[in-house]
């Protein structure tokens, strides 16, 4: 397993599994064969509403604690100071852990600064190991960058072969933030997995459209989590380590680059009353995502 490491000097596994939209009930199971699979890397957030199925199955795993690399994210019905603290407190008791490797502000909307506050000071005490930002917009993080006394150490944002997301990409790099890619494979949307340029690659390799997605994150050093509910897809997603795609390959995949969202944008002022409707609990306001 690849890893790569963090600003902090935390090591984080180049590969992931998320768990965004898996029901509580099949949870624990995807998991445990996630694990059993090989990977030690594992997002959740407290807005999948599985934190607890996720921290069950990594005790039922019987793998050591510290071999496992997990994530959550801080929802922004939490964020302000005092809020974010009490909930990364129940995000440990769900997740039935001392500390959690990596937690993140999911969304760039609300009192985040309040927020960046309390996972400072959760950092500090040693009950996070890294924290960072998750949709956070080139703007939005340089301004966090600037005016926190540490620096977000990830920002995971929506990175697949239609949105490369390289002009964020360098001004992450800038900053030494690590850029993570949600949404992978961009959900099958735009037909990507039988995108004829990335089918052709693949072939080339024997390898599947899948495979050649991530291998393609993995070259450019990107943390990828991709998600599926089939261990059979979890063993396929994995075994991307084995080939390696050529500067010919890497750069015919960059020309498919569209510059833009599968899902919406966060610069949208539709989006974002969108997200404030959805703390306010103004139901109809419709639409939208959670990733």
């Amino acid at each position: 397993m690849n890893e790569l490491s963090l600003s902090n000097g935390v090591r984080i596994p180049q590969l992931g599994y998320g768990v965004y939209q898996i029901a509580k009930e099949d949870c624990a199971r995807c998991v445990l064969d996630a694990l059993k699979t090989g990977y030690r890397h594992i997002d959740t957030a407290q807005a999948y509403y599985n934190e607890e199925e996720v921290g069950t199955a990594i005790v039922e795993s019987g793998i050591p604690r510290e071999e496992i690399f997990l994530t959550s994210k801080v929802w922004i019905e939490n964020y302000g100071y005092e809020n974010a603290k009490r909930s990364v407190e129940e995000s440990l008791r769900k997740l039935q852990t001392d500390y959690i490797d990596l937690m993140l502000l999911h969304q760039p909307f609300g009192d985040y600064y309040g927020a960046w506050r309390a996972l400072e000071e959760l950092y500090r005490a040693g009950k996070l190991r890294a924290i960072g930002v998750s949709n956070f917009y080139p703007d939005r993080l340089v301004d966090l960058c600037a005016f926190s006394s540490v620096r977000p150490m990830v920002n995971q944002v929506e990175t697949h072969p239609f949105n490369q997301q390289t002009d964020a990409q360098k001004w992450m790099e800038k900053y030494g933030v690590r850029i993570e890619g949600w949404a992978p494979f961009g959900e099958g949307r735009g037909n990507l997995f039988h995108q004829p340029v990335i089918e052709e690659i693949g072939k080339k390799y024997g390898k599947t459209a899948a495979q050649t997605i991530l291998r393609w994150n993995m070259q450019r050093q990107i943390i990828a989590i991709p998600k599926s509910t089939h261990i059979e897809r979890m063993k396929e997603n994995f075994d991307i380590f084995d080939f390696e795609l050529s500067d010919e390959d890497m750069q015919r995949i960059a020309l498919l680059d569209r510059k833009t969202s599968l899902f919406f944008s966060h610069s949208d002022p539709n989006t974002v009353e969108w997200f404030a409707g959805l703390v306010r609990g103004q139901e109809e306001i419709k639409g939208g995502h959670r990733e």
